[in-house]
């Protein structure tokens, strides 16, 4: 995906953001690694559907995916 420039931590915990267009705060994060791959094999059924439908929407409901540092870990 759309990584912006950043430096690869060791044992750093990625994200892919889709933020939305029309809410503020509002969108869908999914794990991945530095470079913004998805293991969709990893992901549940459902956050498999969300990324797969975030992909579908990009430029009418969502923005360009970014990477960034997962909050989460």
């Amino acid at each position: 995906m759309n990584a912006s420039p950043m430096l690869s931590y060791e044992g750093a915990h990625y994200e892919l953001l889709f933020q939305s267009l029309f809410a503020e705060g509002r969108g869908y994060a999914f794990p991945c690694d530095a470079a913004g791959h998805v293991n969709l094999d990893a992901l549940s059924d459902t956050a498999r559907y969300n990324y797969l439908y975030a992909q579908t929407v990009v430029g009418r409901e969502l923005s360009i995916p970014a990477v960034q540092l997962s909050a989460a870990h």
